[in-house]
């Protein structure tokens, strides 16, 4: 839903009524994850997509329909048969997508979700999308940590359900559909909740200005982390050279990494990549970094400067479980030269262990495609 967070706000702002559709559940090999949304205007203009094009023109028409009913309606998109004109995946997949009619009446907390989000403050919104009373479907909550608990649903016993719930996902920066029974009974059925999750950025820590390590920050910044390149020389560490970054540290990696973990900035979902192959710097800075809870620690040199920083790393007290966890040399084998050729093999690795992937040619392999 970022992607047409701006316009979505904008339109809501100048008292337009829209339609907003979101995926709220993926089956099989389907093509969005959830949170993936599309605005339908008045006007016929669409920004976003649910499907990547297999169903969004049948979406569009239902959009349609519900800016002028007002009744927001949950919907199931399939498989699509061998008549080329039915609406389904072709993927094999199946979409749950809810459409809402947005607008200041209907969502008065818009702005502050926006502003939360644009603040980089952790937030959730919590939609009731299934519900055996059809008046219920619709109302929504909105969480952020820190907030003392009061009643936005029907009763307390449903808003402190989903806001103990909703609070778990959005630390995960998951987003997900959670299913109560009609009063928000843990263990009932018939209730379904949308919780779409807003969570900071993810950070990715690039160590070493270098050449190799502008093109890694440009992909990370295209794939959504925030990108912090750090290095202990001023005269590389300059914001012109690194343009994609969203900060430019002048500070020994190891000391500034600590600094970050003690204020709180790195998380399960952070990402280093230690390109200095310099092992004054690597070294220290590989030290702090494989102790840490996060999702991926890469290091840049030869298989040679790889043995000669496992024996570093080890005399410094680094076990070798510990060291286990280093991507070394970093990147998938895609026979990169250049530095931009380099950093998508960074970032494909990075990919690749987020979702479980192999990394092997899709046509080399057979089952789902989307794990």
């Amino acid at each position: 839903m970022r992607d047409i967070l701006d316009e979505l706000h904008t339109r809501w702002a100048a008292g337009e009524s829209v339609a907003l559709a979101t995926v709220v559940a993926t089956f099989q090999s389907a093509p969005r994850e959830p949170g993936a949304a599309m605005m339908v205007a008045t006007d016929g203009s669409v920004v976003g997509s649910v499907s990547g094009g297999c169903v969004e023109g049948a979406v569009y028409e239902l959009g349609q329909e519900v800016i002028a009913s007002k009744t927001p309606v949950l919907q199931r998109y399939g498989v699509s048969d061998d008549d080329a004109f039915t609406v389904g995946l072709t993927c094999g997949g199946i979409l749950d997508v809810f459409v809402e009619e947005v607008s200041r009446e209907s969502f008065p907390g818009l702005s502050a979700v926006v502003e939360a989000i644009e603040a980089e403050r952790p937030i959730a919104v919590a939609t009731v999308v299934a519900h055996p009373d059809p008046t219920h479907i619709g109302q929504r909550v909105i969480i952020e940590p820190g907030d003392e608990r009061h009643t936005d649903l029907w009763s307390a016993r449903s808003s402190d359900a989903v806001f103990e719930d909703a609070l778990g996902l959005l630390a995960a920066g998951r987003s997900d559909t959670l299913e109560y029974g009609p009063d928000g009974e843990r263990r009932g059925e018939g209730m379904r909740v949308f919780v779409n999750s807003f969570a900071p950025k993810p950070r990715m820590f690039v160590f070493g200005a270098i050449d190799f390590a502008a093109a890694v920050a440009k992909v990370g910044s295209f794939l959504g982390y925030r990108v912090t390149v750090c290095d202990a020389r001023p005269v590389f560490a300059t914001h012109s050279r690194f343009p994609a970054a969203d900060e430019v540290v002048v500070q020994w990696p190891h000391r500034y990494l600590v600094d970050r973990v003690a204020a709180g900035a790195v998380d399960q979902r952070s990402v280093i990549c230690v390109l200095t192959h310099d092992p004054k710097f690597d070294v220290p800075v590989l030290e702090v970094a494989l102790r840490l809870e996060v999702a991926y620690v890469g290091a840049m040199g030869s298989r040679r400067t790889h043995d000669d920083r496992r024996a570093r790393l080890l005399e410094a007290g680094l076990s070798e479980e510990e060291f286990a966890r280093l991507s070394s040399p970093i990147g998938l084998d895609l026979g990169a030269r250049t530095p931009e050729e380099t950093a998508v093999s960074i970032a494909a690795e990075i990919i690749a262990l987020r979702w479980g992937g192999a990394g092997e040619r899709l046509r080399a392999t057979d089952g789902p495609i989307h794990r």
